[in-house]
This record gives structure tokens, C-alpha cells and sequence, in this order.
């Protein structure tokens, strides 16, 4: 099927058409992306009214560059998806207001879409999923490990007691004094840093499988107060705390994928794009024998792609959901496949 994808969980305005499911995974025809970055500069963070009022000016001219984009038309489309939670819900409301709009219009139907399962999907463009698959998912909000069993089959075995990922990126660059967005000037300045790098002091939680970033998080905030680093200074504790960030995660999940079995791991979400932690991840993964996979870095930051990829596969399966489709700010990633328990 022609299915259009819709995304506002947060400060990106997406929408794109993807056409399957097929054997050869889920075909993009289109994503346009319409950033909010420079608008949120100014407050040094994403402000959520700020960002529901551009939604509410983006979300229909995104629409229409998406379908020109991919040469189709209403008359072609064949259902809906759309993010409906979690994330900011000022954001989630408009795109899940304007899918319901469209589909009651078009008479077409409408299935939402949870914000980390779009995230693992983003893996189906291009090619199928391999089952049972093992899913790091790394973003400003989200740090969760999910063993996916089969299309709407989750079962959630790790997650964050305190920060994300992304957030503990975007706070280390303010304390170092980088500009909005933090977690890319973080990542770039600590990439430059020529020397050899120590990782910081960070969270060892024995016999659980969650992470914690807020240890690293204090550690640098004590470096940054006693040493008041001057430039050089600052990208060797930029380095030094990427390292500890992408060693949480990479010894985490490899230690989980030791723990169920071979089952090839992907890696999703924003923080998915950090070079140093594809890099860890890959070598550490080679050396046990296990096989990851990374998303296009385009796909790894919000965007409707994934959303439709995952909206095809749950529409095919399961079917639309009602019209009074809403939408949450905070929900658990539950299992949609009728034949098992979430």
C-alpha cells in the first residue's frame, strides 16, 4: 500500500509516503524534515508551545512538499500512520489532529504509531527485519533495550533510571558551554581531541540490565568547576565524557545480547548518529560475533519515514484504529500482535 507517515513528537515537522510491506522491506518515496533548531536556539532548548505553534504552520505545507515529492496523490494513498505518543503533547496533538482531519476527509484509515517502535522501523526501509532482533534505542528522550520477537512483538528489557542518552549529551554541552543543539557540538568537539582518552567515572549497575547516565553527568559537571577548562582542556573532557556515554551503552547491550542469545542488534535514534559509539559498538559487536546494524543517519533523528514504515507493517497486521485515535505523552511500548502478551 501508498501509506503517508506523520511525525511531531517534538521539534521536527515530518511527513513522508513509503509504499509495502513487501519482502524487500518498506520503499521511502519521500521525507521531508522541517527542523526547529534555529527557532529554539534563542531559548538554548526546545520550548513546547514555542514548538506546537510551528507545527500547527508546518505541518500542511510538509505534507504537500511529501507528496509532490513522491509524485502521488490523495487519490493514491491508502491509509494514515501517525505518531501519537510518547513526546511533548502541544506537538503530538497537531499531527495527530491533522491525520484524523485527513483520513476522515479521504476516507482512508488511520493507525497510530508509538514513538519507539517508529525508531526500530526505521531499520525496514530498504530491506526486511531479521527476528528475534535486539534494539538499542538512544535518543535526547529514550534509552531503551527491546527484544522484538516479530512485527508488533516487544518485550522491553532495559531502559534509563535517570537521564537519556541525548539529554546527557545536550546537558554535558551546556556545562561545557557549547551552543543549542549540544549533543552534535558536543560529539564534534570531543572528536577532535587528538590525545588519549579516559572516560570519566561512570554508573556500574550490577545484575540489571537498565543504564544510568546521571553519574558521568555529575562527574563532569565536578571537572568543569575545579578546573575552569580552557579550550583544549575542554575538548579532553568532551572526549572523555562521549567515551563514558558510548561504553554505557555499547557494554550494556552487548552484555543483554550475550544474555539472550545471537540475535543481530540495531541501533536506533538520535544519539544512533554519534560516530564514536558506532564505531565502539561495531568493534566490540565483531569481536564477540555478533552482527549490528545502524540506520541511515537521516533516519535516525525524528522523521516520518520510520513512522510509516511502522505504520504498514501494523496496518496490514492489525488493522486501523478508531477515529477518536488519541494521543499521550507518556505510554509504554506494548505489543499489538493479538497472539502476544505485551
Amino acid at each position: 500500500m501508498l501509506l503517508l507517515g506523520i511525525e511531531t513528537s517534538c521539534d521536527e515537522t515530518s511527513a513522508a509516503i513509503v509504499s509495502g510491506p513487501s519482502d524487500d522491506g518498506v520503499q521511502l518515496l519521500s521525507n521531508v524534515v522541517a527542523s526547529q533548531d534555529d527557532l529554539h536556539a534563542h531559548f538554548g532548548g526546545i520550548v513546547p508551545e514555542v514548538a506546537s505553534r510551528r507545527h500547527i504552520e508546518m505541518i500542511l505545507p510538509v505534507i504537500r512538499e511529501a507528496m509532490q515529492r513522491a509524485s502521488v496523490t490523495w487519490e493514491d494513498l491508502q491509509g494514515i500512520a501517525v505518531t501519537n505518543g510518547p513526546g511533548l503533547v502541544g506537538s503530538l496533538v497537531v499531527g495527530v489532529a491533522a491525520a484524523k482531519a485527513i483520513a476522515q476527509a479521504r476516507r482512508l484509515p488511520l493507525v497510530g504509531i508509538h514513538h519507539l517502535e517508529a525508531h526500530i522501523y526505521a531499520a525496514a526501509i530498504h530491506g526486511p527485519l531479521p527476528f528475534p532482533l535486539l534494539a538499542l534505542i538512544a535518543s535526547g528522550g529514550h534509552s531503551h533495550l527491546v527484544l522484538m520477537h516479530g512485527h508488533g512483538k516487544y518485550d522491553v528489557l532495559g531502559r534509563t533510571l535517570d537521564d537519556a542518552p541525548g539529554e546527557a549529551f545536550d546537558k554535558g554541552a551546556r556545562l561545557l558551554g557549547l551552543p543549542y543543539p549540544g549533543g552534535p557540538h558536543l560529539a564534534a568537539l570531543a572528536d577532535s581531541f587528538p590525545g588519549r582518552v579516559e572516560p570519566m567515572p561512570r554508573a556500574h549497575i550490577s545484575n540489571s540490565r537498565d543504564f544510568s547516565f546521571s553519574g558521568v553527568k555529575a562527574a563532569l559537571a565536578r571537572a568543569v568547576r575545579t578546573t575552569q577548562p580552557q579550550e583544549r582542556d575542554r575538548a579532553r573532557l568532551a572526549a572523555a565524557y562521549q567515551e563514558s556515554i558510548a561504553l554505557s551503552l555499547t557494554e550494556r547491550t552487548l552484555q543483554v545480547a550475550d544474555e539472550i542469545g545471537d540475535s543481530p542488534i540495531f541501533v536506533a535514534g538520535g544519539v544512533a548518529r554519534n560516530q564514536r559509539l558506532r564505531d565502539l559498538l561495531a568493534q566490540r559487536a565483531a569481536a564477540a560475533g555478533l552482527r549490528v546494524h545502524f540506520p541511515d543517519p537521516a533516519l535516525c533523528t525524528d522523521n516520518a519515514a520510520m513512522v510509516a514504515a511502522a505504520g504498514v507493517h501494523k496496518l496490514a497486521r492489525a488493522g486501523p484504529d478508531p477515529p477518536d485515535l488519541d494521543c499521550f505523552a507518556n505510554i509504554q511500548l506494548r505489543s499489538w500482535d493479538a497472539t502476544t502478551a505485551s
